[in-house]
């Protein structure tokens, strides 16, 4: 089921207002950062959305390693932290899509200011009709982008198209508890109607009936929750919290009410944070 194109507009509309760039120039400056010549240090407490950031990150991609040659694909890629940050760790080339033109924009400058635009790269697509060929990917990642995606099973047989066979796929994602029971906004969602969450048994099986073996799943649920205890000491100490990305894109009004709102959901079993490790068949 192909998306629409209003529905890719309001997925895009949900992140971006224009100004990205500015915001977060202005907040790497406050941080003491060069923004003309940030590091991956410097850009690594706000260009990773998903839950645990950074941490998460390095954590998934321990599971891979592709190489000097490899080639990875990262899916809902946002303004590229994971991505240089799997080429730099491996010496690989990154290919980033995503569904919001400002992040690719982004992504892209932010690549040029770190010098890796030779290794680096972000298309603008959408992850239901992928501008790749057939088997080009040695692996690909996705980072809590699918709960806005309502075709998964559309999503899981796309993905597996553009893998090699034999090759990773590594899914960080938000599963369902209880869906009727969440409270919005959320950090990937204003209302309920454009939130597309499923079950962990449903993203099994919609996975292995796409064609992927599922190697493993974790719940990260307890990980989640003591990131959050450690974000808020920190908070409480009067320092920066390491997972800054939601306030850059939301601003810190609805990103306070966002990040709360889906800690209850974690706290309560509503919402389950998986992590799962599958591979295309060979």
């Amino acid at each position: 089921m192909r998306m629409t194109k209003e529905r890719e507009a309001d997925i895009a509309g949900h992140y971006t207002d224009g100004a990205l760039f500015e915001r977060l120039c202005a907040l790497l400056a406050t941080d003491g950062a060069d923004p003309n010549h940030p590091t991956l240090a410097d850009l690594a407490p706000y260009d990773q959305f998903h839950g645990r950031a950074f941490e998460a990150t390095r954590e998934l991609a321990d599971l891979f390693d592709p190489g000097p040659g490899g080639h990875l694909l990262d899916i809902g890629c946002g303004i590229g932290g994971p991505a240089r940050y799997l080429a730099d760790r491996y010496g690989c080339r990154v290919t980033g899509i995503d569904l919001t033109e400002e992040f690719i924009d982004v992504a892209r400058r932010l690549t040029d200011l770190v010098g890796m635009a030779d290794r680096v790269s972000f298309e603008l697509g959408n992850a239901l009709a992928m501008p790749f060929d057939d088997d080009s990917f040695d692996g690909a990642f996705c980072m809590n982008v699918s709960m806005n995606i309502e075709d998964k099973d559309g999503f899981y047989r796309e993905t597996l198209r553009v893998l090699r066979p034999g090759a990773p796929l590594v899914l960080s994602e938000l599963a369902s508890g209880n869906p009727a029971a969440i409270e919005y906004p959320t950090p990937w969602a204003d209302t309920e109607a454009a939130s597309f969450l499923v079950s962990v048994e449903d993203t099994v099986s919609g996975l292995q009936a796409a064609g992927f073996h599922v190697e493993n799943v974790r719940d990260a649920t307890e990980a989640n929750l003591e990131f959050g205890k450690r974000s808020k000491a920190m908070l409480d100490r009067g320092e920066k919290p390491p997972h800054r990305g939601v306030h850059l894109i939301h601003g810190p009004a609805l990103a306070k009410v966002a990040t709360a709102n889906t800690a209850k959901g974690i706290i309560s079993g509503n919402l389950v944070p998986i992590e799962v490790l599958c591979r295309k068949e060979v």
